[in-house]
């Protein structure tokens, strides 16, 4: 039960009860997010459970349920698009009032979790024998990396500048060196994380306090980035951004300010280079899949991404570690 990053409380609840067309999962790994200890987002709604990148196996299935049976391995999506209004008939499914308003209960930081019958229909996958229960919680935050690749417009032989190399920093680089990136560079202030970038395949790391533009300049021909990816909330990495993005090039914003942090854009600048600034938001059902399939063939690898793997009981000393971002990456709870 959240109450805060530094108050994470075990709470008895009742087993969920399900009703017709619902099912019962019992979680057997959930990944803390980054959003998960985001105190502005959060702190309005709780004390609430946490937890939206959960996989299990299902437990019982209600009246009707005819897809799925007890003993499947399957991911759940916590958020589902109704896929019939003019959002998602315009492939727009992260703007759908459906998606932002859905979700299990009590989240996905539980032992059980009932799903309602609209994520059934929409929200379920079955798991590959390939992937295992820890490796499937990362399914939804490849999906949302997958989706901002995709609607920035990458193509093989772009130049990709990542600013930022937390967990969605590290998916970016993955995905775009199994995608066909030419040069791939990666900026953040902690060390061990860059070095970690290096080992899986960053071209240059660079340290977010340096000269960043002549690094970038330095390991890509002496060019900017075709895609520049914003992956922290740090007023400084969206100032980098634009001065890294080459002529025609795109800025994605997958990450946000603080509430109220404004960016100041050069309007006229970007305007006769032909940049675009774009943002992106959660994942759709079809990204879903192909986080799946990547992880299936193995095209994306993220082990080395987890840093801890914690029991129920320590969710406290897991929301600590990741609101500290010092020596953690991926936390995953195994209940």
């Amino acid at each position: 039960m959240y109450y805060n990053n530094r108050d994470v409380r075990i709470q008895e609840l009742p087993k969920p009860e399900i009703s017709s067309g619902e099912i019962l999962l019992k979680v057997k790994a959930s990944g803390i997010c980054g959003s998960d200890v985001l105190e502005w987002y959060r702190l309005k709604r709780a004390p609430l459970v946490l937890g939206h990148e959960a996989a299990g196996e299902i437990c019982a299935v209600g009246a009707g349920v005819e897809k799925y049976k007890a003993g499947d391995r399957v991911f759940v999506s916590h958020h589902v698009p109704c896929n019939t209004c003019r959002y998602c008939l315009a492939g727009n499914h992260t703007a759908c009032e459906t998606l932002h308003t859905t979700n299990y209960f009590p989240g996905g930081f539980s032992e059980y979790i009932r799903v309602p019958a609209v994520n059934v229909q929409r929200g379920i996958i079955l798991l590959p024998a390939e992937i295992s229960f820890v490796t499937a919680t990362f399914i939804e935050p490849l999906a949302c990396v997958a989706r901002g690749q995709r609607i920035a417009g990458f193509k093989k032989g772009d130049s990709v500048i990542i600013l930022g190399a937390g967990v969605s920093g590290l998916l970016h680089l993955l995905l775009a060196k199994a995608n066909g990136a030419d040069k791939i560079i990666i900026t953040d202030i902690n060390e061990s994380r860059l070095k970690l970038a290096q080992d899986l395949g960053a071209d240059a790391i660079v340290n977010a306090t340096e000269d960043v533009v002549e690094a970038l300049r330095k390991a890509n021909l002496g060019r900017l980035a075709d895609l520049v990816v914003v992956c922290t909330s740090a007023l400084p990495a969206f100032l980098q951004a634009n001065q890294c993005v080459d002529r025609a090039g795109t800025i994605l914003n997958f990450a946000c300010t603080q509430p109220g942090v404004d960016v100041p854009i050069p309007v006229t600048d970007f305007w006769r280079k032909g940049v675009k600034i774009i943002h992106s938001y959660g994942a759709g059902p079809a990204d879903l899949i192909e986080a799946t399939e990547l992880l299936r063939q193995k095209k994306v690898v993220p082990d080395k991404l987890i840093s801890h793997r914690l029991k129920l009981s320590q969710a406290g000393l897991g929301f600590q570690l990741v609101s500290q971002a010092r020596d953690c990456l991926k936390v995953i709870l195994e209940p």
